[in-house]
């Protein structure tokens, strides 16, 4: 890796499960970003049976980068959770990152990114939009450029998607690795409880593109099977009234207007 980069290195933490079609895409979105500082590229292979592997293993094997170093860590499937807290466990990077294998960073991405955590000390989890996200109640904008995130507000409405989320290591130590229990809405689980220590915002601008631009909800992947998601959204609701971040009137309300959405994303869907 370049050494006469004076700029932190940033870890991305990539879990793939037979991503053949889109992991190209992911990794020379890495490849493109304007930021100038080294990248330490984790990439979990969760045991897909696909090419996706020797793909990447060509990829790497070609690549001639000095700010570019990677991990390939081959595992049997465990869930993205696992490969997640696997990439979490041996990322150096003073910042770390993470990308699905189906997403895509926007060039710029991690520049606008690290200068904002740069030139922000305060705050230590930094995400952002996607896609045709557009930043809405309970979320609210300050000087057009970013607005703060509770564990209230994503609650109501969960923003940052995980491709979208860079922080700084020292977050880990507070803040306990993924949930690998919980196979549904488990990012905004790791985002509340980040909530409970440290300062997280969501910057006003799509820097990422997320299951090829499709619609957020009801199209593919996990979040296609919105009534498992429900039930991901419900557990958040539970733990952190029983952490105590929530009281019990909060919590019914939660638990309702939850139920709410879910049934009239269903009859969007449907």
């Amino acid at each position: 890796m370049n050494d006469d980069v004076n700029l932190p290195t940033v870890s991305v933490i990539i879990p793939m499960y037979n991503a053949e079609k889109f992991v190209l895409r992911a990794l020379e979105s890495i490849m493109k970003q304007s930021y100038n500082g080294n990248f330490e590229v984790i990439i979990i292979n969760d045991g897909s049976t696909d090419d996706s592997l020797a793909i990447v293993e060509a990829f790497v094997s070609q690549c001639k980068s000095s700010h570019h170093a990677f991990k390939i860590i081959d595992q049997a499937n465990g869930g993205v959770s696992k490969a997640r807290n696997v990439g979490l466990n041996i990322a150096t990077g003073e910042y770390i990152a993470f990308l699905d294998a189906d997403d895509e960073w926007l060039d710029r991405k991690t520049s606008v990114q690290i200068n904002f955590l740069l030139k922000f000390s305060d705050f230590s989890f930094v995400t952002a939009l996607r896609n045709d996200d557009v930043l809405s109640f309970p979320y609210v904008l300050i000087n057009n450029l970013y607005a703060h995130v509770t564990i209230k507000k994503l609650l109501i409405k969960i923003v940052g998607q995980t491709s979208t989320a860079i922080f700084r290591r020292e977050v880990l130590k507070l803040t306990d690795v993924f949930s690998e229990d919980q196979k549904f809405s488990e990012d905004a689980n790791f985002w509340m409880r980040v909530c409970e220590h440290y300062k997280m915002v969501v910057l006003n601008e799509r820097l990422v593109i997320t299951g090829q631009g499709k619609p957020n909800f009801g199209s593919s992947g996990l979040s296609s099977n919105l009534v498992e998601m429900e039930r991901g959204v419900q557990t958040n609701i539970r733990q952190m009234f029983k952490r105590g971040n929530i009281n019990l009137l909060e919590y019914y309300f939660f638990k309702v207007y939850s139920q709410a959405k879910y049934i009239r994303r269903k009859c969007l869907v449907s």
